[in-house]
Order: C-alpha cells, then sequence, then structure tokens
C-alpha cells in the first residue's frame, strides 16, 4: 500500500528527520537512506519499521543536521606538514626557485588539514532517532489507514457485485437443463418421426447433461470465499496473505464454473465474475 510519514526532532544540537514512503509490495522489503557516519543505525530503523509494517517496498530516510557547530573539528597533521614545508623549501633551493610559500599553499593540501567528527553517544542517539522513527510511522500507518478504508470499500462493492452474477449463474443453470432437453426431443422427433419417443432414454440424456453441466458446489464455495472476505475485513489486522489465498480460491472457483457452461448468457457472466475477481487480487495487493 502507498503512504508516506514524516517526523522531526531536536537532539543535543542536531535535527533529526524521518521520512517514510512506500509503494505495493507482496511482501516487505526495506530500504534506506542513512549518513555514512551513522550506518550503525540501518539495522535498528529496519528493525522499528518491520516491527510495525508488514507489506509493502518501504523506503526510509534519515537527515541529521549539525545546529550547534561542533560536531566537526579539523585537525592538524603536524608532521606531515613539517615534512610537506621542508620539501618544498628543498626544491626551491635546488631549482633557484623563490620561497614564496603561503598558508594558502598548505591549507589546499588535504592530507594537512584532516576533519574529525566529534563524538557522539551512540547510544542516546539511536534512542532519539528511534524515537522519530516511529513518529514518522504513525504518521504514515495514518496515511495509510485512510486509504485502506477506501480500498476495503472498493473490494466489498466489487465481492457484492460478483454475489448478483452468482445468482444469476445458479437461476439460469437449471433453465438450460430444460433447453437441452426441449432441443434433444425436438431432434429426436425429427429424426424418429411418428415413432414413439423413449421417454426414460430422454431423461437419462437429459440427467447426464444436467451433472456434466452442475455448478450447485462451486457457486456454493464461491459464496462461501466471499463471505470470508468480508469476516477478515471485519476481523481487522494482518490479513494481506490470507485476502492472497481466499481470491486464489475465488478464481478456481470461477475457472471451474466457466469450464462446466454451455450457455453463452453464463459464459458471459463467468467473463464478468472473473473480470471482478481481478480486481479485486489487484486491490488486496494494497492492503496490509
Amino acid at each position: 500500500m502507498t503512504g508516506f510519514g514524516r517526523a522531526k526532532n531536536s537532539f543535543d544540537g542536531f535535527d533529526l528527520t524521518v521520512e517514510i514512503k512506500s509503494v505495493n509490495h507482496r511482501f516487505f522489503e526495506f530500504s534506506s537512506r542513512v549518513p555514512r557516519a551513522y550506518m550503525f543505525l540501518d539495522e535498528k530503523l529496519k528493525s522499528c519499521c518491520q516491527a510495525r509494517v508488514s507489506r509493502g517496498k518501504v523506503e526510509m530516510s534519515l537527515i541529521i543536521e549539525d545546529t550547534s557547530g561542533n560536531a566537526l573539528t579539523l585537525q592538524v597533521n603536524k608532521d606531515y606538514a613539517d615534512a610537506y614545508i621542508k620539501a618544498l623549501r628543498e626544491l626551491g633551493k635546488e631549482y633557484h626557485l623563490k620561497d614564496d610559500l603561503k598558508l594558502s599553499s598548505l591549507v589546499s593540501n588535504t592530507e594537512i588539514l584532516i576533519p574529525r567528527r566529534n563524538e557522539i553517544d551512540e547510544e542516546v542517539l539511536t534512542k532519539a532517532v528511534l524515537k522519530t522513527a516511529n513518529e514518522a510511522i504513525d504518521n504514515f500507518i495514518g496515511m495509510r489507514s485512510a486509504e485502506g478504508e477506501r480500498l476495503v470499500k472498493d473490494v466489498i462493492n466489487r465481492a457484492n457485485l460478483i454475489l448478483e452474477k452468482v445468482s444469476f449463474v445458479e437461476s439460469r443453470s437449471p433453465e438450460t437443463v430444460n433447453e437441452y432437453r426441449q432441443r434433444l426431443e425436438d431432434k429426436m422427433r425429427e429424426l424418429l418421426g411418428d415413432v414413439q419417443i423413449d421417454e426414460q432414454r430422454l431423461l437419462t440424456e437429459t440427467a447426464v447433461f444436467a451433472d456434466k453441466i452442475a455448478v450447485d458446489e462451486e457457486t456454493v464455495r464461491l459464496r462461501s470465499h466471499i463471505n470470508e472476505l468480508s469476516k477478515l475485513f471485519e476481523t481487522g489486522g494482518a490479513i494481506g496473505r490470507k485476502l492472497d489465498f481466499i481470491v486464489q480460491e475465488m478464481n478456481r472457483e470461477a475457472n471451474t464454473i466457466g469450464s462446466k457452461c454451455s450457455d453463452i448468457e453464463i459464459a458471459k457472466t463467468v467473463v464478468d465474475i472473473k473480470a471482478q475477481i481481478e480486481k479485486i487480487r489487484e486491490q488486496i495487493q494494497n492492503i496490509e
């Protein structure tokens, strides 16, 4: 399910910002963008997120900004500087060059001034970052919940539409048997003329046909799956994978009905049922 959340906090001269966003995915997949100096927080952020989000391709980013101006210091590499200056002056004497050595000549050498990040209490920083991360996840879940309600409503509407079409299949199926019997009787009269029709044979053939196209069991199971779908929404919680299984079973029953039918009206209805099941399948990919 798509979603977005952001939270900000201040901590000991730092501004912390955590953003979390996700796109649809059948399982939980996590990636993060964390400053190189704070990579020890990566696994902690993943665990924090996974404890509360079970589905979706989730990306979390952490921004840490120094507001004190004391987070970074420059350390002079004096031994290197002494050797560097000595080498330059010896070079000048050997080649009779003017000694115009200036401070600007030294600071341009990245080996002389070395940036050092001041030590931070990792435990305290971790606590502050996870607090911010949980606030971002709160906002993220709130946004996904609102979207989830809309998705559930859409799925329920489609499920009810499927039930209407199942009712049509159930009412139409006996009619196809009667129509088959009438066509068979007409054909026999056409072939036999005035000869007496074997009623028992007619009944037997009709019974065989009725058994061949019977979809009572399939429609009952399809109704049962739709009922289970509604119950899961009422139960709540992490139901995404259970929904996947139910929709798979719904599609199986629709395919069986389609394979048994020999009536054009039922065939069209089965196509409509499968189209709605596919729409439901797409929607539940967004439901956790």
